[in-house]
């Protein structure tokens, strides 16, 4: 398997505070992972850098063959579009329903063709059983059902990364359990799922590498 996430040595540091050194991270296509540690440990930090909106400080790292190192301003919308994101707080447009929120991100990534857009939205709805909620508001719907939007927001453009940052967070077992299932599907087609998590009891049923951030370090 293709390696597309390699990072040597690398530093960390948030408002001038050294949040993780001397990464070390070899990530293959198709892997699923999970990101563990206490809150504040760098879990989402690491995930940031992997989308070039936090810059690595120290040491060499390459996501999808961009090198974040030396990356140009207007290179970094082109790495984005190859990395879906499943953020902890949904982000969805709450002025305009879902089909629309899911309109907003193809538009905004170069699509312009309606039906080709309208086919997508339906595709990536239907991966995450949604489809017959696209006309709803976000706040129609639970916070299960917002995720599991998200996580279809995410896969819009078929990424080859897809990075989950607390996506079971505030969430009962048993839709945990489904979005857990629904990035697990997504990994065994062949994109790359890490999952930034402090709750490990998920790999009990649901297996993955596990990489642990602790006392400003990753280990395996």
């Amino acid at each position: 398997m293709k390696e597309i996430i390699r990072y040597s040595n690398v530093d960390i540091v948030r408002q001038d505070i050294r949040v993780l050194k001397g990464v070390d991270l070899s990530i293959k296509a198709g892997e699923f992972l999970y990101i563990t540690g206490k809150v504040g440990s760098g879990k989402s930090s690491l995930l940031k850098t992997m989308y070039a909106e936090v810059p690595i400080a120290a040491g060499n790292a390459r996501v999808l063959d961009y090198d974040l190192e030396s990356i140009k301003d207007k290179d970094i919308p082109f790495l984005r579009r190859q990395i879906g994101i499943v953020f902890q707080d949904f982000r969805l447009l709450n002025d305009r329903n879902i089909m629309a929120n899911m309109e907003f991100v193809l538009k905004a990534t170069g699509w312009t063709d309606k039906s080709d857009i309208e086919e997508r939205i339906e595709d990536s709805l239907k991966q995450v059983g949604m489809l017959n909620k696209s006309y709803k508001m976000p706040y129609e719907l639970s916070g299960g059902e917002q995720q599991r939007i998200v996580i279809a927001r995410a896969m819009l453009n078929d990424p080859k990364l897809l990075l989950a940052d607390e996506p079971t967070a505030n969430l009962d077992p048993n839709t945990a359990n489904q979005i857990m299932s629904r990035l697990m599907d997504i990994s065994r087609k062949g994109t790359t799922v890490l999952v930034s998590t402090h709750n490990l009891s998920l790999s009990e049923n649901f297996k993955g590498r596990i990489l642990t951030c602790s006392d400003r370090r990753i280990t395996e």
